[in-house]
This record gives C-alpha cells, structure tokens and sequence, in this order.
C-alpha cells in the first residue's frame, strides 16, 4: 500500500503535509489534481484528498465550481475504491460537508446545537432582499447571516442587521457589485448602510442558492467578539484556535487576530462542552476521520453552536508555523494504516 495526497503543487497544505511525512519516514506519492488519473499508482492506496485551486473572485461562478469538485470527488472515489484504496476522509463525506443546508439539516436532526437558519414564514419567499427584510421583521429576527451553500473563507457572505421598528439597514461584507451587476468576492470587508446598495448585493446574493442564519451575539474578549475553529481528527482536538473581530466576520485573511485557546482561560466545563459537540457532530458523518469545525459561544451563557464544518478545513497557519501537529498526526495515522496492511497488526 502506498501513501498518497492529492490536491495542488506548492500550496502550503501539500509543503508541510510532506514534511511531517518526512519527520514520519513515511513515503507519501503526490497526485496533482491536473493530472492524477494518468499519474496514479495502479495498487492498493491511503489517500488524502485536499481541494483544489481555484482562481475565480466571481461569485456567480461558486456553485457550478463546486458541483464540478463534487462530481469529480465521486469519480474518483469509484475509481480508487475499485483498486482497494483506503481514504483518510472519503470524497462522500467530503461531499457531504460542501453543502452548508445539508450538513446542518443533519446536524439539527442529530439533536446538535447550531446556528438556527430562518425558516420562511408562511407565505413569503426569500428570493430578494425586500422578501428577506420583510420575513426578519414578520419573525422578529433583526440580525442574519446570509451565506451561499457552497463556498468557504466568507465568500459572498453577508451579516445583515435591520433596526427593529424601522427601516434602517447595515449590511457587511467581502462582496462587491459590479456595473453589470455581477458579485465579486473583494476579501476585504466593508459596511454598507445605503438602502439601495444594500437591496442590489442581497438580490444578487439570494438569486445563488443562499442559506440564512441567525445572527447570534458572541462571547467577547478585549473588546473584541470571538468565535472558534477546532480542528478534530480520530476522535481528538488536535487544535482550537481563537478568531477575534470588531465586525461580524471573523475570518483570519480578513486580517482578524487569532488567538491562542488559552488566553481566554475558558472553564474547563466549557472546553469539554466544545469538544462534546464537535466529537457528536463528527459521528453523523461516516467516512469523516478530520474536519475544521468553527463554533461560536453564546454570549453570557458560553453555550456552544456549530456555525459550519469543512471536510478540508485543517490548515492552520498558527499551527504549520509552529508545531505542525495537524499533518503530523495524519502522516501518523497514514503510517499506521501502511503498517497494518503489510504486518496484518494495528
């Protein structure tokens, strides 16, 4: 059996996945997504499946990149299953997770604390802004997230707050409309309170396939609210990072802060009360070894609720820079899986 990763040449998941492989003495063959059917070795595998590329900044060109990806991820899986491949996370579950509503239906039918999407009232559709702001203020929700179903790293997000009893709006977010009316995604974030800006980008937003979400508020720290990111494999926490922002957004490349879990001196019974939820949401994936898992605590009460999970979410660059203890533990558990199938002994 060989080690295999595919995904894409000099990106930093493929350089410090092989250098763990290298501090693990573990061979580890890398497949190019561009070529890797040619390229593949024809005998038994255990193969790490990691995204590709992609260079697009159009928002309207999301979905049909991310069915494409998910098409391809299950081609390859019936290629690879049939020469007797073993995968760290398989591309069903990788599949899976791509789909914000689907993976957070299955989270809430699993009794696991999420961040609630808005049900439409009765008779409204949401397929522009004015359908949206008028079913907040029928559900008395002023404060939502707007987010396409595929898609990661606050691409086309929008944090929407209405005043209640008026018709103010505050709209933040990556995304910028062109002349032609077309949605790009900036990685810059920016407040837009214009009424007539607002309703063009939400109409934009909501022709794509969007999920809304409760706005929930965050625990803070230093002025600053918070939300996490746990990277959990085999059943154990290998790393929970602190993201801190002054705005609704917290992602790092939107240059927010991160922080080190322990700063916050959280409770133990808080740690437990993440970890707890992680460890169940993982289990209503099968085929899913490790996932990025971002989790917000309910201010004042610290209650944990998954936001999303990502089947490709572990780089970390607060961890590769350091202990790189991330893809050191899976060229562990890919070494492990080489030993049993020669030695026939976990």
């Amino acid at each position: 059996m060989q080690a295999v990763l595919l995904g894409s040449p000099e990106t930093k998941r493929t350089i410090y996945l092989k250098k763990a492989a290298e501090q693990a003495d573990l061979p580890l063959l890398f497949l190019d997504w561009e070529n890797w059917r040619e390229n593949r070795p024809k005998g038994p595998v255990y193969l790490k499946i990691d995204p590709p590329k992609w260079e697009s900044s159009f928002l309207g060109e999301l979905r049909n990149l991310t069915e494409a990806y998910k098409q391809e991820l299950l081609e390859a899986e019936g290629i690879w299953k049939s020469q007797g491949a073993k995968f760290l996370n398989t591309p069903g579950a990788i599949c899976r997770l791509l789909d914000k509503r689907a993976c957070k239906e299955t989270l809430v039918k699993a009794g696991i604390p999420v961040t609630q999407m808005v049900n439409r009232p009765e008779g409204i559709s949401i397929a522009r802004g004015e359908d949206l702001m008028e079913a907040m203020r029928e559900i008395k929700v002023f404060q939502v997230f707007v987010k396409p179903v595929s898609g990661s790293g606050a691409a086309g997000i929008g944090a929407l707050r209405l005043r209640p009893g008026g018709n103010e709006a505050a709209l933040y977010t990556c995304a910028y409309l062109n002349r032609e009316g077309k949605l790009y995604n900036t990685k810059r974030l920016r407040c837009s309170r214009d009424p007539e800006e607002i309703l063009k980008i939400l109409d934009a937003l909501l022709s794509m396939d969007c999920v809304v979400e409760r706005w929930y508020a965050k625990e803070e720290y230093q002025g600053c609210s918070y939300d996490l990111r746990a990277v959990i494999q085999e059943g154990r926490m290998d790393f929970l990072l602190a993201r801190l922002s002054r705005g609704p957004i917290t992602n790092l490349h939107l240059n927010n802060r991160p922080l080190k879990i322990e700063e916050l001196r959280l409770p133990d019974y808080v740690l437990d009360d993440i970890f707890q939820c992680c460890k169940q949401a993982m289990g209503c994936f099968p085929g899913l070894s490790t996932a990025g898992i971002d989790i917000l605590l309910e201010k004042g009460k610290r209650n944990p609720r998954i936001i999303e999970m990502n089947g490709q979410g572990d780089l970390i660059y607060q961890d590769i820079y350091h202990d790189n203890r991330i893809y050191r533990h899976q060229a562990e558990i890919m070494k492990r899986e080489l030993y049993k199938e020669v030695t026939g002994y976990e």
